[in-house]
């Protein structure tokens, strides 16, 4: 456990003992419970000796790196690294340290175990000695490092340059040293001839030597040297100058030629080179003789070299080259070598040319030399390196035997010259053309024609006529461009009247194709829906057609049938105008609205007119409708009968006595009451004991009126007079008292 201080209290008490360690920040409480009795002494004796060597660590505060005497200083100071650690531990406890040092995170070889703190000394510091330098502390498992700390040493120290030779002869070889003394790590040594630089070195080393030859002339050479600090580069002041004298070597060679510079073709030419020099050195001598890039002789030194029948293409510079050692020099001059004839060329009459058709290839020289005459000239004529004729000129039939590559060769005065090749390719004639369509051809639509003739040399002319009248032409060039005309009919006849022409070579090469084969699809009309039966007289459980026909249209056609809510109740494909579609056992729900649509690869479609479709009830269902209305007419009319009979047998069954009401007192009634017609009055005389004495008199005739209520439905027509019965009351009664 780490601690910066240690504190031990004991407690103690009759039953226990508490035990409290604090260890810096960080406390660790133990409690423990002691017997009065030796063994747990014991027990309590060893735990505090094992706590108290437990807690006997070290804890790291901080680290810090210093430089002394400064983090910038000047070259030759020494600078000494100390890495300081503060470190919290307990009283009396020993602690084993290390330290180490590192520079731009490269370990330094250090591993220092002071108990405070660490030293790492640069002596003599140079620039190299510059970077970002830090430590790390270690303490049993426990680390720390210090904060990074930037040293740079100023100042390099100037190199000086040595050379083992002042004078020299060109070829020789020098040898220069450049020192920088005292300097370490990884420096870049160069060294310059004023501006040229001549080498330079990468080395860790803090001198550098060089071996130069170098050319005539004067050489002042110096030298210096950088050194790379991670982001920067530090360059040091320049070296002394050294003035190097270089002679130069006498090795350049004389060159002559015989019979001259200029000469014709046919001619020998001899070239001589030779160097003047002391006989010691010049075993060592090399001669060569060369012309552009192509060495003609390496051993110009004991010979001369001559070129033979020389040739207009030997015209140029040649030149001699002396080499010893290191050293070479070199001599030139021209030749120009006239030609005795110029290079043949080929020509050809006609310059096309078509199959069976006569040509001719000559061969021409344009430029002759006074030396020859024409009739010295040999010509020959090859064809794909095989001969054909000894002559300038050559014809014959074209065609494939007489096709390929022609050259001319002419000869004289042993001198050869071959002409560039002539290509003689016989064209071909066109060949019949063949028409056809590109895409679907639909009557009112455009369509593409296409031309095209299997054989025929480029360019080729095509023209598109109908019935001998010329519609379109246009000229196909390249062998990736095709033929093709905008065309339209109006009916599927009009498709065979289309011819295609086709010519490569005026009129004697014009062919005519064959009239134009096409499937014509002609768009469908008008759909036809036809319903059976008629919708007027569909019933339920009747089987009903539909049939849906065109007027024109190319098959196969595809139909569809459409029902109530524009929903697509049948599709079918057929080879004819026309196809139908059954509804079985309809019933009242089929009724609606009906219509087709017609489609074919015209891709258009059309549609019929709507058809209402009208599903009525079944004749057995209205003849039951009938049959049960009847019987109820017929019922009602039986119940208003039997009610009327039984009214009157139960008025003449019963004694009334009626009192006749005037006619006019009767009539007025009848006026004031129009809306009672459905009651009747009727005097009815209940049969019972009549006591004289109690009926009271009446005065004159009085009528005794009771409601009878007729049953509802009864006509109205009904004379309700006629279902009052009169009775005379006072037949039998005594005449009433006044």
């Amino acid at each position: 456990m780490h601690s910066s201080s240690f504190q031990s209290q004991f407690t103690l008490s009759h039953n226990e003992t508490h035990i409290h360690t604090h260890t810096g920040q960080k406390c660790l409480a133990m409690q423990v419970k002691i017997q009065p009795s030796l063994r747990m002494g014991t027990i309590l004796l060893l735990f505090l000796v094992t706590s108290e060597e437990a807690c006997a660590e070290g804890f790291i505060k901080s680290v810090t790196l210093i430089i002394q005497p400064r983090n910038e200083v000047q070259r030759s100071t020494n600078v000494s690294l100390k890495c300081q650690a503060e470190v919290s531990k307990t009283a009396g406890s020993h602690l084993n340290y290390k330290y180490k040092f590192y520079k731009d995170d490269l370990s330094l070889s250090t591993n220092q175990t002071n108990p405070t703190d660490s030293l790492y000394s640069i002596p003599d510091a140079r620039v190299s000695h510059s970077g970002k330098y830090k430590c790390v502390v270690f303490i049993e498992k426990q680390n720390k490092t210090s904060s990074v700390e930037d040293l740079t040493v100023k100042g390099l120290l100037a190199p000086v340059l040595t050379v083992d030779k002042l004078r020299l002869t060109e070829g020789d070889g020098v040898t220069a040293v450049c020192t920088a003394e005292g300097e370490t790590g990884v420096l870049m040594f160069f060294f310059r001839d004023g501006p040229k630089e001549l080498s330079r070195m990468k080395t860790t080393s803090h001198k550098d030597e060089q071996k130069f030859t170098l050319d005539k002339g004067t050489v002042n050479m110096f030298c210096y040297y950088s050194i790379n600090l991670d982001s920067t580069i530090e360059r040091s002041s320049n070296s002394n100058v050294i003035k190097i004298d270089i002679e130069e070597l006498g090795i350049t060679p004389d060159i002559t030629v015989m019979p001259s510079t200029i000469v014709t073709e046919g001619d020998n030419i001899t070239f001589s080179c030779s160097v003047k020099m002391t006989p010691q050195r010049h075993s060592e001598l090399k001669i060569m003789i060369s012309h552009g890039s192509t060495t003609l002789s390496s051993n110009m030194t004991h010979e001369d070299y001559t070129m033979k029948f020389a040739k207009a293409n030997d015209s140029g510079e040649y030149e001699c080259i002396s080499r010893l050692g290191s050293v070479h020099k070199s001599s030139s001059l021209n030749i120009t070598v006239k030609e005795i004839f110029s290079i043949p060329f080929l020509s050809r009459d006609p310059a096309e040319v078509f199959e069976g058709e006569h040509f001719t290839i000559g061969c021409h020289i344009s430029n002759i030399s006074s030396r020859i005459q024409t009739e010295d000239i040999k010509y020959s004529i090859f064809r794909d390196e095989t001969f054909v004729i000894n002559d300038n000129r050559y014809s014959g039939t074209a065609g494939k035997a007489t096709n390929g590559k022609y050259v001319c060769k002419a000869e004289a005065n042993r001198i050869t010259k071959e002409s560039s090749v002539l290509l003689l390719g016989a064209k071909v004639l066109v060949s019949k053309p063949e028409i056809t369509v590109d895409g679907p051809v639909i009557v009112d639509k455009p369509f593409w024609i296409r031309c095209h003739s299997e054989n025929g040399s480029l360019p080729i002319n095509y023209t598109l006529k109908r019935k001998n009248s010329i519609l379109n032409s246009t000229k196909v060039s390249h062998f990736q461009e095709e033929a093709r005309f905008l065309a339209l009919i109006s009916t599927p006849s009009d498709i065979r009247s289309y011819l295609c022409e086709a010519e490569n070579n005026g009129q004697v090469s014009i062919k005519m194709s064959e009239r134009l084969h096409a499937t014509v699809i002609v768009p469908v009309g008008k759909p036809l829906l036809t319903v059976l039966p008629v919708p007027e007289n569909i019933e339920e459980g009747n089987n009903v057609t539909l049939i849906c026909g065109v007027a024109k249209g190319s098959p196969p056609i595809r139909f569809r049938f459409y029902g109530s809510n524009h929903t697509a109740i049948h599709t079918t494909t057929v080879e004819s105008n026309s196809s139908s579609f059954v509804l079985s056992t309809v019933k009242r729900k089929n009724s609606g609205n009906y219509y087709c649509e017609a489609f074919n690869m015209a891709d258009m479609s059309s549609r019929s007119d709507i058809v209402k479709v009208e599903v009525s009830l079944a004749m057995w269902k209205k003849a039951l409708i009938a049959v049960f209305c009847m019987l109820l007419v017929a019922l009602l009319v039986l119940f208003i009968v039997m009610r009327y009979k039984a009214k009157r047998v139960e008025v003449h069954n019963k004694e009334s006595v009626w009192s006749e009401r005037p006619r006019d007192e009767a009539d007025q009634y009848s006026l004031q009451s129009p809306n009672e017609g459905d009651v009747d009055y009727t005097e009815v005389v209940h049969p019972q004991t009549v006591d004289p004495t109690q009926i009271p008199l009446r005065k004159g005739t009085e009528t005794v009126y009771s409601e009878l209520q007729t049953s509802q439905g009864a006509p109205e027509n009904i004379n309700h007079q006629s279902l009052l019965e009169y009775a005379d009351l006072n037949r039998d009664l005594p005449e009433p008292v006044d």
